[in-house]
């Protein structure tokens, strides 16, 4: 399913949806999400991350002895919000309804994972400025396969912008 695929199903607030490629620029250039889960009896969890998108998914860089972690691995659905803007008439972001799965050594290990490589090298230019990623022994990695993306920016809607 391509982000195009996912973004045509959105429904409400069309005039303000971003596009396919600005949802994809969006999530090139912001740095956290929040990624919600259930645990075991119910209740919600919600934690930020770093992540990645690439090739319409989103790949989360987790700690395997979080609470995430765990909550994913006993229902690997989950929702994650990345918005951004500081004024009700800038506020944009998107959602993500998707399921996850671990890939890769749990925990990574150093060694090369041809299936790792392209996101780890996108991962470490984007929060350490270097073609260096440096597995520590503590994150694996977790592919979120969206089944839906909403989004929205206020920034389109002429009401609140005054265009």
């Amino acid at each position: 399913m391509t982000t195009k695929d996912t973004i045509g199903r959105q429904r409400r607030g069309r005039s303000i949806a971003m596009t396919a490629d600005e949802v994809d620029s969006f999530l090139t250039v912001e740095k956290t999400c929040r990624v919600a889960t259930v645990d075991g009896d119910g209740s919600p969890h919600v934690s930020p991350l770093w992540f990645v998108w690439q090739g319409g998914c989103l790949w989360l860089n987790s700690i395997v002895r979080s609470q995430r972690w765990t909550d994913l691995h006993r229902d690997p659905k989950t929702a994650i919000v990345v918005d951004g803007g500081a004024q009700f008439s800038e506020l944009h972001g998107i959602e993500i309804r998707g399921t996850a799965e671990s890939v890769g050594d749990v925990p990574r290990g150093r060694s090369h994972d041809a299936a790792l490589a392209d996101v780890e090298l996108e991962f470490a230019r984007k929060y350490t400025g270097t073609d260096q990623f440096v597995a520590d022994g503590r994150h694996a990695w977790l592919r979120v396969t969206p089944t839906s993306i909403v989004s929205w920016d206020f920034r389109k809607n002429r009401a609140l912008t005054g265009r």
